[in-house]
């Protein structure tokens, strides 16, 4: 079967876009939902459901395949925007549909927050809040920039955290993220991990060389029962900021 292919500038695909848009926005206001902040999801998601609906009559979700039976079109998991699983499960569960566009308005506040923070750790045109700190620590992977900004807020007495080396010895010696606190090297890291008292609710941040020993020894931790505990995606090796030596 040929690639169906709809020119998306001729006018009948932008009145069904247009109808579409006026679709979506009654779902949202129907429903008491937000959009997604991030517009080219939307935009996306929109175009996939005037595409289907030209196609096959229906708005199905374009995340999910759509198979002609006994003549008719059906969506795959019976996904026909807004789908059941979208109303009954997704958004009461996870905030969000698997689509993306539609989500609470409390999962929506907290992606533009997320996205502000994301602007300004990688593009650093101002500090982080207090509450942009907390959101950043309870990610499970933090990057270079987001752990600079987080050493810069701690400096100023914004929050409070750990950075846990989980190096050997020597790799320390050889260079360790200024602002590290303590090393618990791997091969010994549950003697280390005892004597160096850290608490089971205090904000923590693991790095190693290149990620891979620190995101193990993050997993050991979460098993453990500590409740916040992030890894430094890359590791040493991708940090950006002061390294000291000796």
């Amino acid at each position: 079967m040929s690639i169906i292919k709809i020119d998306m500038n001729s006018d009948e695909f932008q009145a069904e876009l247009e109808k579409t848009i006026k679709f979506t926005d009654k779902v949202v206001s129907q429903f008491n939902w937000a959009y997604n902040p991030q517009e080219e999801i939307n935009e996306g998601v929109q175009l996939g459901l005037a595409r289907n609906k030209m196609m096959y009559g229906k708005r199905f979700c374009p995340c999910y395949m759509v198979e002609e039976v006994e003549g008719k079109y059906q969506s795959t998991d019976n996904r026909l925007c807004p789908c059941t699983t979208a109303i009954e499960k997704e958004l009461p569960e996870e905030g969000v549909c698997h689509c993306q566009i539609f989500c609470t308005p409390e999962f929506a506040a907290a992606k533009r927050m997320e996205m502000g923070v994301e602007e300004v750790t990688h593009q650093h045109s101002r500090g982080l809040t207090k509450e942009e700190c907390e959101m950043l620590l309870h990610k499970s992977d933090l990057d270079s920039d987001e752990l600079t900004s987080l050493f810069e807020a701690r400096e100023l007495g914004m929050v409070k955290f750990k950075v846990v080396d989980v190096r050997e010895w020597m790799e320390w010696k050889m260079g360790r993220i200024s602002g590290a606190d303590v090393l618990i090297p791997t091969s010994s890291f549950f003697q280390t991990l005892t004597e160096s008292k850290l608490e089971k609710d205090e904000n923590i941040i693991v790095y190693c060389h290149v990620g891979s020993r620190s995101a193990h020894c993050q997993r050991i931790l979460s098993d453990m029962g500590y409740t916040k505990v992030s890894n430094l995606a890359h590791g040493i090796v991708s940090y950006g900021g002061v390294i000291v030596r000796g």
